[in-house]
């Protein structure tokens, strides 16, 4: 859930918990957005790769390496840069929003198994019908 999201409303019957769950722990949690590292890597990726073939392309070529040898060599450099970069982006904006976190109170809920079911019987008759 992203933090502009209001949580939704509870129905009013009981104490917000749905049928066939039980409130089993209540804790508090700290809720932010999150930068996606691999987005901003493999955006520093590709503008370190147009930055290659634009420096191959506008200076002149070289008498001892091919344009292709050129642009393998700016390509590898410029795309490790790039993902570098963008990695150290991500992170500088993970911290800035680490910040802006929201502290919320949140319940962990477990789904009723057979045992705890409404009918104590259910669950005994189940249990012996292996062993006749």
């Amino acid at each position: 859930m992203n933090s502009d999201q209001q949580p939704e409303q509870q129905p009013e019957s009981g104490a917000g918990e749905s049928a066939g769950e039980s409130v089993v722990d209540k804790s508090t949690v700290t809720v932010r957005r999150s930068p996606r590292f691999f987005n901003f890597m493999l955006l520093g990726a590709l503008i370190g790769a147009i930055a290659a073939l634009v420096l191959t392309v506008v200076f002149p070529e070289n008498a001892e390496f091919g344009a292709t040898q050129v642009f393998g060599f700016l390509l590898l450099a410029f795309v490790t840069f790039g993902v570098t970069l963008g990695a150290v982006v991500a992170i500088i904006i993970d911290r800035v929003n680490s910040r802006r976190g929201k502290t919320v109170v949140v319940d962990r809920m477990e789904p009723l198994g057979p045992s705890d079911s409404e009918d104590p019987d259910a669950a005994t008759d189940s249990s012996n019908s292996g062993r006749d």
